[in-house]
């Protein structure tokens, strides 16, 4: 055979016999350049693929972010009360809780920073009011924030008096009866208030309930620490901003007719209820049931006494102990008026916060 013609004969072995079945036969000779080609083709793409992903998959965290964070929304949407407060209990038997929704985010983190300067920080837990305050607060403090359902419809500040704030303060002993059903010690804050010194001091003995007085007249120093005479309402002005309890059933009994003041005399436009009046209730009818202590003046004003009586300021110096941002209504006044007395620290020191600077 010469050697241009072997150049072109055919091999005489059968590939395909050798390989396949003899159903293979019918295959034709330019299916595999076909496949080589389909394989090449998908080979491109691979490579093509991996070089535009490449800069991230490096970094697990960003390619895998938004299931993430999925999985973590999940997760905090199933942490239950008695879960949130047994983590942020662990040290001790006391809980420090504030109810916040979303537009009070600032108010929170000014709070949260008064605290961690007097180091009870660790205590405090966050009854998130809706999903983004529950998303943001655990985003970036893991663990010391619970949503209780239902989620009140809570997506813009409420003005002090309308529905809205009732519905969303009326919630608040039924948050507190379960923690002292839970067995631990609470104390509940609202969070347009700035801690200067350490309260718990002045939590002596084991009292059911320790609270302090709304009303803006001045008190001698050594006031006795009972509940005041009614007022002119026939009830005390006792403030529902700043409550400290031990799990006894003397403070159980206060939440329970608390929750009961508040299911008889719920919020009509002609009343405008809030939650304060309830509790004022609630504390005169079990008075003589209860071991109540009123908080010293000097250290626990209202702000209509701390803001607005500079003599008294003067004269009490350095017994100031926390101190209430209310008697004004409205946040920019608030902040404003934190700002005046430089207790607006979210400004400035916003790195001391758990939650850092928010957005």
């Amino acid at each position: 055979m010469s050697p241009t013609s072997s150049l072109h004969q055919r091999s005489l072995h059968k590939p395909y016999h050798s390989l396949y079945h003899k159903s293979s036969t019918h295959v034709k000779p330019y299916t595999t350049l076909i496949f080589n080609r389909i394989t090449f083709l998908i080979l491109l793409t691979l490579i093509i693929i991996l070089g535009v992903l490449s800069p991230w998959i490096g970094d697990r965290s960003t390619f895998f972010s938004n299931s993430r964070v999925s999985y973590e929304q999940a997760k905090w949407r199933r942490y239950t009360l008695p879960e949130a407060v047994s983590y942020v209990a662990k040290n001790g038997s006391t809980v420090i809780v504030c109810a916040v929704s979303q537009p009070y985010l600032p108010f929170l983190n000014n709070w949260l920073i008064s605290i961690v300067r007097q180091n009870h920080h660790d205590k405090v837990l966050v009854i998130a009011e809706d999903y983004a305050t529950l998303d943001i607060v655990n985003g970036k403090w893991p663990g010391h924030a619970v949503l209780i359902p239902p989620a009140p419809d809570a997506q813009v500040a409420h003005k002090f008096g309308s529905q809205g704030f009732f519905n969303f303060t009326s919630r608040r002993p039924r948050h507190l009866l379960q923690i002292l059903e839970l067995g631990y010690s609470v104390m509940y804050n609202d969070v347009d208030m700035v801690w200067l010194a350490d309260p718990f001091p002045y939590f002596k003995g084991k009292h059911d309930v320790y609270f302090m007085d709304d009303m803006t007249a001045v008190k001698p120093l050594d006031h006795p620490n009972v509940l005041p005479p009614p007022g002119k309402k026939g009830r005390t002005y006792i403030c529902s901003c700043m409550i400290y309890m031990h799990p006894t059933p003397g403070a159980k009994l206060v939440m329970k007719k608390w929750i009961e003041e508040l299911e008889t005399q719920p919020w009509s436009r002609a009343k405008k209820a809030n939650d304060q009046p309830g509790f004022n209730w609630a504390l005169n009818k079990t008075a003589d049931q209860v071991d109540l202590y009123l908080l010293p003046q000097a250290a626990f004003p209202t702000g209509g006494l701390y803001f607005k009586n500079k003599t008294w300021v003067k004269e009490t110096k350095g017994k100031h102990v926390i101190v209430h941002n209310n008697y004004i209504v409205g946040f920019e006044k608030k902040i404003k008026r934190f700002h005046d007395y430089n207790l607006w620290l979210v400004d400035d020191h916003a790195s001391e916060s758990p939650l850092g600077k928010l957005e």
